[in-house]
């Protein structure tokens, strides 16, 4: 999967420098752990399964961090086909649109074209997760008690962004050549978020019908 990705994505266009695990920290054992899985070809399934013996906030954190790094440079690439005038809307198709709302200058649900969505949310998950409050990296340092409730909003959100490119871009990715990679990373985001019940089903809904037929 590394090489598909390097052949495939320029890592030029990512929207933000990738978030990194420091060596020698158990989060980098855990990332390490998780890459060699995928490498081996383990069954995507069998992969996100927490591993005995490890904290699942580390376990989610680990994932977390690194499908957003990936969905990033997916985005990245892509965005030379998503722009103001071919997507005024942040969708999913006819049936989904999604408002964009945080805590600072959009408190309410706010209607933005799919880049403008996109850049914020890039940037709103960026600030969480380099939180030494919410992620916190220092050893014995716990995550706080909403800390899974954050990564459900995370995880949400991320999923909005595969719903909108494989809707609206799906003809540039097979053109890229990209379609497996992006399946597969796909795959991976949905075993992780359905082995441990973070994103509500109706959220999901959206790619429901592909969903049923490529994650068996």
């Amino acid at each position: 999967m590394a090489l598909c990705l390097k052949q495939v994505f320029n890592k030029d266009k990512t929207f933000r420098p990738r978030k990194k695990f420091e060596p020698g920290t158990q989060r980098f054992e855990l990332y390490k752990k998780a890459q060699a899985s995928l490498k081996s070809g383990v069954d995507l399934k069998a992969v996100v399964q927490l591993p005995p013996g490890e904290n699942i906030n580390d376990w989610i954190a680990v994932h977390l961090v690194d499908f957003f790094n990936r969905i990033n440079l997916i985005y990245g690439t892509m965005s030379e086909f998503c722009t103001e005038k071919s997507c005024p809307i942040m969708s999913g198709g006819l049936k989904y649109e999604y408002r964009w709302q945080d805590d600072y200058k959009f408190r309410k649900p706010t209607k933005l074209s799919a880049p403008q969505y996109m850049c914020m949310l890039m940037d709103w998950i960026e600030t969480l997760i380099n939180n030494e409050e919410i992620f916190p990296t220092r050893i014995g340092v716990p995550f706080p008690k909403n800390f899974q409730q954050v990564c459900t909003k995370i995880l949400t959100r991320l999923f909005r962004v595969f719903v909108h490119v494989y809707i609206h871009h799906f003809d540039s990715i097979i053109s890229m050549g990209a379609e497996a990679h992006v399946n597969t990373c796909y795959k991976h985001f949905y075993y992780f978020i359905s082995e441990f019940s973070l994103v509500d089903q109706r959220e999901l809904e959206p790619l429901k019908e592909m969903t049923d037929r490529i994650c068996h």
